[in-house]
């Protein structure tokens, strides 16, 4: 089960690096691997994740096979990170039923809405861990009852 650590939506015109060092202060300190995908390869992403301790690991650009001396373990990391995210992804967007269109106008409104639906999923999450429940099952009527 992954819970998100941090969040921000932006304007479909904000690059993803451009906004991902804003988010870095609210990662717990323990995490070492930041896993993304090749729209976050950035040298100033690379440095504000190294100033923190923290190794940026994403897919490199170019014509495969890259033959380079990480290859292995990227291609290791980018498995898990996409196992991770898209199946998050898929059930986030199933839960909250946004997988289309979200039921909001504007950025502030969508903003609003997305990382509320973010919040309701981490606190749905913890609160069923607490009960020793299946975190996988029931999150979309727990969710309908809040």
């Amino acid at each position: 089960m992954w819970i998100p650590l941090a969040a921000e939506l932006t304007p479909a015109n904000v690059a993803d690096n451009v906004a991902a060092p804003a988010l870095l202060p609210e990662l717990p300190p323990a995490l070492r691997f930041l896993l993304a995908d090749v729209a976050y390869d950035d040298p100033a992403l690379r440095a504000a994740c190294a100033r923190t301790g923290r190794t940026l690991v994403t897919p490199r650009r170019g014509p495969y096979p890259h033959a380079d001396a990480g290859v292995e373990v990227r291609r290791v990391f980018h498995r898990l990170r996409s196992q991770a995210i898209e199946n998050w992804n898929g059930q986030f967007k199933a839960i909250f039923e946004c997988g289309d269109r979200v039921p909001t106008r504007g950025v502030v409104a969508t903003r609003r809405y997305v990382l509320g639906a973010v919040l309701v999923y981490q606190l749905v999450l913890l609160h069923r861990r607490a009960l020793g429940t299946d975190l996988r099952a029931g999150l979309k009527p727990c969710r309908r009852a809040a």
